[in-house]
């Protein structure tokens, strides 16, 4: 793990602590440039805004995309809290993101290799590399604390 890798899962961390805070599963996202410097983040939105889609990652990658003002995300890193589900691990090799780092496992729902390898299937015509389990607890406790309070 890098430098700017801990730095954007502190970001991350954040992030999620916000998105439970505004009563969203805590999980977020922060796209890390070629050079290191955070391009774009997300926590996730879904209840607030009403939208399936509006995981962490996927809002961190679309401000991403506007920030760069491409689609290809090619060079960049994701660094999310938790391990993408099968939708955002689509939506990271569309925007051609290189790597992703991820804290906590998703065993019901992860397309990072717990439950799916989506990110680096062979025989998709793009992979992303993928490191998981950066401060995994951390992000375990966000999300714990989260569906205990909602017990």
């Amino acid at each position: 793990m890098t430098a700017a890798d801990a730095r954007a899962m502190r970001r991350a961390l954040e992030l999620a602590a916000q998105a439970g805070a505004a009563e969203e599963i805590p999980v977020g996202a922060v796209v890390v440039g070629p050079d290191g410097d955070i391009v774009a983040d997300g926590r996730n939105t879904r209840e607030e805004s009403h939208d399936p889609t509006g995981h962490a990652e996927i809002n961190a990658l679309r401000e991403a995309a506007a920030s760069v003002g491409s689609w290809n995300l090619d060079g960049h890193t994701l660094v999310v809290t938790l391990e993408p589900c099968v939708m955002c691990a689509g939506a990271i090799l569309q925007a051609r993101i290189s790597r992703v780092v991820f804290g906590a496992w998703d065993d019901k729902a992860g397309a990072a290799g717990s439950m799916y390898d989506v990110l680096r299937d062979r025989r998709l015509p793009y992979r992303a590399e993928v490191v998981g389990g950066v401060d995994e607890q951390a992000a375990t406790v966000l999300l714990r604390s989260f569906f205990e309070r909602r017990r």
